[in-house]
């Protein structure tokens, strides 16, 4: 099974995909901790990707899909993946579109976790204001104006990847504002399909007629009729048939 799942940030991709790799045992492929793993191992790709994010640029789509291509070729990406964080653009998914065809793999679904963007920010300026009430330190992402920041990242990058999969009929709906449970229950009913129409079982009325016709009967399915035994003559019949012994005699 291979996924994408779609969302502004906030929208609980991470929570469902750790559900999703725990219930299908496949791995969720996050870009950056991929970037991370090729730059830790020296790959060509990895050396690559160190000297653009030195110079504090964005790693080229080319590079980024470079070491997608490594990745899922390893031995546990096998049985399927989640993608996280890529792609991000249309172009991004139109490169991984012609990656996937290489392999001749293709995507089973792109989820997208719809939310009010509105109820997001107020629910990160509730976060702070309790974190600072108990004197909890404050994450970077917990953070309103960041938060706003990267809904304005996505909104122009992102979120035109719903038209583009909506357009390959890819793309799978799921009220993101919903409990944790939910949402789970609604990724897991778009990725079981429809159930398969079970064959109706053929009566035992029906199951007669069709040995009937193999047997010769009628197509109608009606038992053919008996045949009658030929009556019997009577003694009297017989007598009146039976040719004289004169007769005989005197010839």
């Amino acid at each position: 099974m291979r996924l994408i799942l779609l969302g502004p940030p906030g929208a609980g991709k991470g929570t469902q995909a750790q559900r999703l790799t725990g219930k299908h045992g496949i791995v969720q492929l996050s870009t950056g901790d991929m970037l991370r793993a090729a730059v830790a191992a020296g790959t060509p790709v990895g050396l690559k990707a160190k000297s653009v994010m030195e110079r504090g640029e964005l790693v080229p789509d080319d590079v980024v899909v470079a070491i997608i291509a490594e990745r899922i070729g390893q031995p546990d990406a096998k049985r399927g993946f989640i993608l996280d964080g890529f792609p991000r653009t249309v172009p991004q998914a139109q490169a991984l579109d012609r990656l996937l065809a290489e392999r001749g793999l293709t995507l089973d679904a792109v989820i997208e976790l719809k939310v009010d963007e509105g109820i997001l920010l107020r629910r990160i300026e509730k976060r702070v204001a309790d974190m600072t009430a108990r004197g909890e330190k404050i994450r970077s992402d917990d953070n309103p104006d960041v938060l706003k920041g990267r809904l304005e990242a996505y909104r122009a990058q992102t979120a035109p990847l719903v038209g583009y999969y909506a357009g390959k009929g890819m793309l799978k709906s799921v009220d993101g504002m919903a409990s944790i449970d939910d949402v789970t229950a609604a990724v897991s009913r778009h990725l079981s399909g429809p159930a398969r129409a079970s064959k109706p079982k053929s009566s035992g009325r029906k199951r007669r007629a069709a040995g009937s016709i193999k047997s010769g009967a009628r197509k109608d399915g009606a038992r053919p009729k008996r045949r009658a035994a030929p009556k019997r003559k009577s003694r009297t019949t017989r007598r009146k048939n039976r040719p004289s012994r004169r007769l005989t005699r005197a010839r």
